[in-house]
């Protein structure tokens, strides 16, 4: 797939080219168990924002490169060769794929898991109202990690310690730090 990535004031940010899978050929239940996206509502990012601004908090907006390329795979997953890289000894064979790719039912759930168990290892926990926040609390610091699939919200009132936790996430990830929050699905925030 090729597409045209652009900025928020509609220019051109780069072009994009994508290996997808046939995933529409999967079937439920024996391809795949289920499928799932996290992504936050508007009002809980209304909530959380209105919280931060009250406390003078500062909020800042990461997005993780071709996230669900990050995910790896617990089931056998195979696809055929890609048109234009098939193996001229073996034309018949297939991939097996170890992680996940764009297309596939589990690449969702492949990609929070990864991110989930990275949050768990840095000390976040679970929103138990909120299944797309994750929040840190130590001391005297606070910082709420709001998710909408490869879009994300850091919001707390420890900047060093926000600083901190992007650093942690680009050893393990491709994060495009997008500073202070700005635009965020659609909204401009001022």
């Amino acid at each position: 797939m090729c597409r045209i990535k652009r900025k928020a004031d509609g220019g051109i940010e780069h072009f994009k080219a994508r290996l997808i899978a046939k995933g529409f050929h999967e079937h439920e239940g024996v391809d795949f168990l289920e499928t799932f996206s996290l992504v936050i509502k508007p009002t809980t990012i209304h909530m959380v924002l209105s919280v931060a601004i009250s406390r003078g908090w500062h909020l800042r907006q990461i997005d993780v490169q071709n996230a669900f390329l990050h995910g790896f795979l617990n089931e056998d997953v195979c696809m055929a060769q890609p048109l234009g890289f098939l193996h001229p000894q073996y034309p018949q064979h297939v991939c097996k794929l170890h992680k996940s790719i764009y297309g596939l039912c589990q690449a969702p759930r492949a990609w929070f898991s990864r991110l989930i168990d990275k949050l768990q290892a840095i000390s976040f926990k679970k929103s138990q109202a909120y299944h797309s926040i994750y929040v840190y609390q130590h001391g005297s610091i606070l910082l709420y990690f709001l998710i909408y699939v490869d879009d994300i919200i850091l919001a707390g009132a420890d900047l060093n310690f926000i600083n901190h936790v992007i650093s942690l996430l680009q050893s393990d990830f491709p994060i495009n730090n997008l500073g202070e929050l700005s635009f965020f699905l659609g909204v401009e925030a001022i």
